[in-house]
């Protein structure tokens, strides 16, 4: 149980790790304040670097973990151009990715609940996950 469970959330954060860079790749290149570049660029190494340490966990359970589903990941690119081409500014990307957080925030914290025989490493990367979204969420606020 403790196996399967560690396993199952690992690949849960695996995928929510993909989806947060996918994201913030998405509008990367029409953010207009350096500063909020800077932020999102920041954001997404420290995806990276989770990204890779999940990676190692997953392969000592000769897991590879999961990507996000394709249509998933379609539609939310394509909602992000639709919706910067109506608002192509600071305050729409602000919005997008605070949204992006919030559920990475919910669907991460109900994974750790479900999982909860899951080992504490894998819960301790699960929480910084989560961690960094909710601070990436605050820190956009002042672009709202």
């Amino acid at each position: 149980m403790i196996e399967q469970d560690t396993i199952r959330l690992l690949r849960e954060c695996d995928e929510g790790v993909k989806m947060g860079v996918a994201s913030i790749e998405d509008v990367l290149d029409r953010v207009r304040s350096q500063a909020l570049e800077k932020r999102l660029t920041d954001c997404k190494t420290e995806h990276q670097a989770l990204g890779t340490e999940l990676q190692q966990l997953l392969n000592r359970y000769g897991d590879e973990g999961k990507d996000p589903p394709a249509m998933a990941t379609a539609m939310s690119g394509l909602m992000t151009k639709m919706k910067l081409m109506v608002h192509d500014s600071d305050a729409e990307i602000a919005d997008l990715m605070t949204d992006g957080c919030n559920m990475g925030v919910k669907s991460l914290s109900r994974f750790l609940n479900q999982y909860a025989a899951a080992d504490e490493a894998s819960k301790g990367v699960a929480k910084r996950l989560i961690a960094l979204e909710e601070t990436l969420a605050v820190d956009l606020r002042g672009y709202l």
